[in-house]
């Protein structure tokens, strides 16, 4: 017996996540992102992650062919950054850029400035699975943001904050 794709994404949407924005750097020194949540730490030792990204966008062979990447976690009031990113706006590869602050931060992968906590990765491995491409990261290096920066949250379809999503149960 085989599931439809669409009742699993239907529910898959109901698994509120942390929005990320995932970043790299072409040959040609164009900097390409997208909007995720399919992210998770994987070990401490090394210092690594999972970043799960569709083969189709242009981010997928962008890492697999320069092996470095960078993993932005936004805070509440970044949204804007993540409706850039999830191609809401119009904009599209560099110009998406130019909604915050981008730096390098060792690899070449583009690091957002005041993102809530940033994690530049060498691409350890990559294994590929139906759509999608499973990136394994090691993080070179780590920058929190000062202060405390609540997350953005994608659930239900929606971007939220915890706070909305508290006042939603309350």
């Amino acid at each position: 017996m085989t599931m439809g794709s669409d009742l699993f994404r239907a529910g898959m949407r109901r698994l509120a996540g942390g929005v990320t924005i995932i970043t790299s750097l072409d040959a040609e020194g164009r900097r390409c992102g997208i909007t995720a949540t399919a992210v998770c730490s994987l070990s401490t030792e090394p210092p690594s992650l999972i970043a799960c990204v569709n083969r189709s966008t242009s981010i997928a062979a962008v890492v697999e062919h320069r092996g470095v990447f960078a993993v932005n976690v936004l805070a509440e009031d970044q949204r804007p950054v993540a409706e850039t990113f999830a191609g809401r706006t119009g904009h599209a590869r560099e110009d998406r850029f130019a909604i915050g602050e981008w730096i390098d931060d060792g690899t070449g992968a583009p690091v957002l400035a005041d993102a809530s906590v940033s994690f530049d990765c060498k691409l350890a491995e990559i294994h590929e699975f139906g759509t999608h491409m499973i990136l394994i990261g090691e993080v070179v290096s780590t920058r929190c943001a000062d202060g405390e920066t609540p997350p953005l949250i994608y659930g239900d379809g929606a971007f939220l904050t915890a706070r909305l999503a508290a006042q939603a149960a309350a």
